[in-house]
């Protein structure tokens, strides 16, 4: 809790480890909040693509978020995000919130940042980007023979993920809790 020496931090954002998930989630007070934080995490979505399918619910079928290209620089035409029973969910959840995530990143942050001193969960690298890259981590650690549908399903070529992704410092402790959350990706 708070001990710098057990912080992930790749590429200057923030990766958790299953119990500091656990106590940001318990920490957060309101449930519609709890929903926007686990459907981020579980999807593994980007931040502007959870917003995008809140304004654009029927790209959800109930099993699979299609996420049509939507900028140039985007490496695939369309992606599907595949989605496991707690990303089904979540993201279930997420379209029936009454407000759409924030739209200014910066209010997203600070959220993050008072939920991770409410858990006595250290902030450093902390962003809006950390769900992302957390669920990218797990999902590697947990399917090492499946990289290219991860990396298809979260919208990077390879070279990128496995620069990232590849041979974070998860515990056993990790890796057994990392299990539970992403059973029945593949």
């Amino acid at each position: 809790m708070g001990n710098m020496g057990n912080l992930i931090i790749k590429n200057n954002t923030r990766i958790f480890r299953p119990g500091e998930i656990e106590k940001i989630i318990e920490a957060i007070p309101k449930q519609e909040y709890k929903v926007k934080f686990e459907a981020l995490l579980f999807s593994g979505a980007r931040y502007t693509e959870m917003q995008w399918l809140y304004k654009h619910p029927k790209f959800f079928d109930g099993n699979t978020i299609k996420m049509p290209k939507r900028k140039p620089k985007q490496i695939y035409d369309e992606r599907y995000i595949r989605l496991n029973s707690h990303g089904k969910r979540a993201v279930s959840y997420f379209l029936r919130s009454k407000k759409n995530l924030p739209s200014d990143y910066a209010t997203w942050i600070e959220n993050l940042h008072r939920w991770c001193d409410i858990a006595g969960v250290e902030k450093d690298g902390v962003s809006t980007k950390s769900t992302r890259k957390t669920w990218e981590s797990w999902l590697v650690t947990m399917y090492p023979k499946q990289l290219e549908y991860i990396f298809l399903s979260q919208g990077h070529n390879t070279l990128t993920a496995l620069k990232f992704y590849l041979m974070i410092p998860f515990t056993q402790e990790d890796i057994n809790n990392i299990k539970y959350y992403t059973d029945g990706w593949i």
